[in-house]
């Protein structure tokens, strides 16, 4: 019944709506002319080529106002030429008072407090999916690939850009080939275009085709650049050749690894890319902040290997798709951990699943149809055992050879609309379990833009051994998407099976939630503030079986930002109690939580000055209970110079008297009360030589203990209440945590040519964990330096190869 209900409101919503809002006539255009020999790309416009060239000109603000003129004292101009090979771009950018210009040196794709120049190309001009190029002052490149208003920062391209300045401003030249773009096969292009002047030290924004905030996405209003004629779209094919050279040292052994591989990108028609990686190394990739987890679920990790965030919007559509899955830890990697039979010790037992290659072919055609394909293989891996008396070895299989698919069907329409089908699964050569989920989904808007129309249902099928568990979820909601007054109201809804966690993650199932919220916003400055936006917001959970409330809760919000750019806001709700059916690790039991409400406020001052500091405050008491929870956060940065900046954070939470999990005996679910400490300190830190090479420091502390007050023990009764309870605390089964963790990167990093660079990293991390609950922070910090500590040293090179150089080259 839910799957019929939501498969005709697709069909209702689909025959009635489409998105036809009015903003194509105000559009405007840019008539570009091909050349014959290209301008030198340094930074100066003034060659003879730039004479007698068609001007964009007469940008509008963004941000704060909407729609205000740029001042004559801040004239924009942008040029634009082309050839058989590449686009150029000329942009002139006056400022009356050049030493306010905000310059500041970074690495690729960090902008930080720099003004700078955007370009958005959209090649298919369809709304969607457009490539964004950006040069700051300082002559830092940045590109992403964008969808609606995402953007992906993890997409690369190679092109070239140069920036200089003088006493009128400041000024730049880009070359972007069309290796870098993918465009319709045609006599004549006609692209979507878009640019932007971001004015820092004024606190503005301009563009060139006016885009109003109050209605749709930034992405919708692109002007358009025609005048193309007659290319023919290269081959794309990039190669990224790398080789890598580490030493690990730990508790006295020292490893030497060697390893060369290589990425490549090949453009398989003019609209379909496939990335590829071969023999991966992810040796380089930044550390996980692993925290003490005490609770029923698994601790999500941001994704740092770039093959795996770059270009995958498509597979991410549903959120079916948890990247560190692949690669991960091995399913029977905690049984084994316990396995070992009377005199035998773990000689080894991989806690990663060795990747083997992966590959990704996506795109979008002319038609709107987006593609995805996705693939990895990761090898089996084995624990080995070996008796200690008679030397014997035994291997058990922790994880079997996986294969991990996604395959993505994506129509846009109407350039702001989509249809979706989506498939994950992961197959593990019989043995574990396999999975297999399907999703379709939809987001569509009204004929005026005012409404937004978003759905999804999504069907999943585990195969375990001698039993084959299938499950359902579906999402639904509507949402007032124009004007000052927005609204939405949702549901959500999860079977007792639906379970994804084979390539995705859902940590619970078995729901039937309601949402709303309601909201007041401006688009441009009123009084003081240049934007605020007041919400109100409230749930209502379910279990779907039995139907039974879970909780019910409202609350408000609130977030303003002045003229000088200090930030600030909160927000304050009130729960009713709460039924938590995980906490108690058992199926069909929960406990039963005391009503609670909730503070935080934070501010947030302007980055633009040489100190800024961000403080955020949370709390949340229980009535009725001593129950409370309390978290704070510092953050201040300060910028040295142009090239040196600095951001110190420090985090302290408290939790008190929380009613815990803590075991479970026979048939009895033992709780305790729990009181959890934790104490954050991290640091990161760069300073920039030039934009092309510059040392990055990225260091962690986190420190967090967790007591169980004695003759507080209880058994979970049926109800969800507790019963005190006489507990044996021993040695073996003692709940007390104190957990040390300490990770520090050091890293140089060399841009030496167009999209190839070398990094050298040094990683310093130890490791402690232990029942030592009632140690302070100073005693915990010498036992975690008590630890062996690990001593890490790697070189890596990247070398980029583009067929089209290469092939000239032995032309030549």
């Amino acid at each position: 019944m839910p799957l019929n209900r939501i498969l005709f409101i697709i069909l209702f919503l689909t025959s009635l709506y489409s998105y036809s809002q009015n903003i194509e006539s105000d559009r405007k255009i840019y008539k570009t002319r091909r050349i014959d020999n290209p301008p030198k790309i340094d930074g100066l416009p003034d060659e003879k080529i730039w004479q007698n060239v068609a001007e964009a000109d007469n940008f509008v603000m963004l941000e704060p106002g909407d729609g205000d003129p740029i001042p004559a004292s801040h004239k924009t101009i942008v040029k634009i030429l082309y050839d058989d090979e590449a686009i150029y771009v000329a942009a002139i950018m006056r400022e009356n008072d050049p030493e306010k210009t905000m310059r500041q040196f970074t690495q690729r794709d960090n902008l930080n407090q720099s003004e700078f120049f955007l370009m958005d190309i959209n090649t298919y001009d369809d709304g969607e999916n457009q490539t964004r190029f950006i040069v700051t002052t300082a002559g830092t490149q940045a590109d992403a690939r964008m969808t609606g208003d995402n953007e992906d920062f993890a997409y690369n391209v190679v092109w070239e850009s140069a920036v200089s300045n003088d006493e009128n401003g400041w000024y730049l030249e880009m070359k972007i080939p069309y290796s870098a773009l993918r465009f319709p096969e045609k006599p004549a292009q006609l692209w979507g275009v878009q640019f932007a002047r971001e004015i820092t030290h004024l606190n503005a924004t301009y563009v060139w085709n006016y885009v109003d905030k109050s209605v749709g996405q930034f992405s919708q209003y692109t002007g358009l650049l025609n005048g193309i004629t007659n290319i023919d779209p290269p081959v794309r094919l990039s190669l990224y050749p790398f080789t890598s050279l580490a030493v690990d040292q730990f508790d006295g052994n020292t490893d030497f690894n060697f390893n060369a591989g290589m990425d490549l990108k090949y453009g398989i028609n003019d609209s379909f890319t496939l990335d590829m990686t071969l023999i991966p190394d992810f040796g380089q990739t930044a550390f996980d902040k692993v925290e003490l987890n005490l609770g029923p679920f698994e601790q999500v990790f941001g994704e740092n290997r770039a093959f795996f965030t770059e270009g995958t919007e498509l597979f991410n559509k549903g959120d079916l798709f948890y990247s560190r899955r692949v690669g991960s830890t091995p399913i029977g990697f905690n049984d084994a951990q316990t396995e070992a039979l009377e005199n035998e010790e773990i000689l080894e037992n991989p806690d990663k699943a060795e990747l083997i290659n992966a590959l990704k072919v996506s795109g979008r055609t002319d038609r709107g149809l987006g593609i995805g394909f996705f693939n990895a293989i990761t090898n089996k891996q084995e624990a080995i055992f070996r008796d200690t008396i008679t030397g014997n070895t035994r291997r058990k299989t922790t994880e079997s050879f996986a294969n991990y698919n996604i395959l993505v069907l994506d129509q846009r329409f109407n350039k702001n609309s989509s249809i979706t089908l989506i498939n994950t699964n992961v197959t593990r050569d019989g043995h574990f379990r396999d999975g297999n989920v399907t999703g379709f989904l939809f987001d569509i808007y009204n004929k005026q833009n005012s409404f937004n129309f978003e759905g999804q249902a999504k069907m999943s099928n585990v195969n375990l051994p001698g039993q084959n568990k299938t499950g359902f979820a579906s999402f639904l909601s509507v949402e007032r998407t124009k004007g000052n007054i927005r609204y939405s109201l949702a549901n959500e809804f999860a079977n007792e099976t639906y379970d994804i966690n084979d390539l995705g993650i859902n940590f619970i199932n078995n729901y039937n939630n309601f949402s709303w919220n309601a909201s007041y916003q401006i688009f441009e400055p009123k009084g003081s503030y240049n934007t605020y936006r007041i919400g109100l917001y409230g749930q209502h959970l379910r279990r779907y079986k039995p139907d039974v409330p879970v909780n019910t809760g409202m609350g408000g919000e609130f977030f303003a930002m002045t003229r000088d750019r200090f930030a600030f806001g909160g927000s304050m709700d009130i729960n009713s109690e709460f039924r938590d059916y995980f906490e108690p690790r058992a199926d069909d039991t929960y406990i039963l939580y005391k009503p609670f409400g909730s503070m935080s406020a934070f501010v947030s001052t302007d980055y633009r000055k040489t100190f800024a500091y961000d403080v955020r405050v949370y709390f949340e008491e229980y009535y009725k209970s001593s129950r409370s929870d309390f978290s704070l956060s510092i953050e201040p940065r300060y910028r040295f110079s142009d090239k040196f900046n600095l951001i110190y954070e420090f985090e302290y939470s408290y939790q008190n008297d929380r009613p815990s999990y803590v075991d479970q005996v026979n048939d009895q679910i033992i709780f305790g009360v729990r009181d959890q400490k934790s104490i954050e300190n991290s640091l990161n830190g760069s300073y920039n030589f030039n934009t092309k090479q510059g040392l990055n420091l990225s260091f962690r502390n986190f420190w967090s203990t967790a007591s169980f007050a004695e003759n507080s023990y209880s058994q979970l009764l049926e109800q969800g209440s507790l019963n005190s309870l006489d507990y044996n605390v021993t040695d073996a089964n003692n709940p007390d945590a104190n957990f040390n963790i300490w990770n520090l990167d050091l890293s140089y990093r060399w841009q030496f040519a167009p999209g190839s660079e070398a990094i050298l990293l040094y990683r310093n991390a130890i490791f402690n964990e232990d029942k030592l609950s009632y140690l302070g922070f100073n005693d915990s910090l010498d036992n975690l330096f008590a630890q062996p500590a690990r001593h890490n040293i790697s070189l890596r090179v990247v070398y980029f190869i583009d067929y089209n150089k290469v092939k000239n080259l032995f032309r030549g």
